[in-house]
C-alpha cells in the first residue's frame, strides 16, 4: 500500500475517533465532548503532526500518552 497524505489523514481521523470514544466511555462523557478536550492537549497536536508518526501507533498508546499528558509526566510523555 503507497503512503498518502489521504491515507495518513484517514488514520489519523480514526485514530482521534477511537480515542474520543474510549475516553467518552471511560469517563461517561459524550464522544462530542471527550474530542473537544482531546482537541486541547499536546498529545493531539503530537498526533496530527505527521512528521511524528504518531498516527501509526494504537488508540490505546495514545490514550496512555494522554493520560501522562494529564498527570505532567513529561518524561514518560515525551518517550513516544
Amino acid at each position: 500500500m503507497k503512503i498518502t497524505k489521504k491515507n495518513i489523514q484517514f488514520c489519523m481521523d480514526t485514530l482521534m475517533a477511537m480515542v474520543a470514544e474510549k475516553y467518552a466511555k471511560k469517563h461517561k462523557i459524550s464522544v462530542t465532548e471527550a474530542l473537544r478536550i482531546f482537541i486541547a492537549t499536546k498529545t493531539y497536536e503530537l498526533l496530527v503532526n505527521a512528521k511524528s508518526y504518531l498516527y501509526l501507533e494504537t488508540a490505546e498508546y495514545i490514550l496512555d500518552m494522554w493520560k501522562d499528558e494529564q498527570n505532567e509526566d513529561w518524561e514518560r510523555w515525551g518517550l513516544i
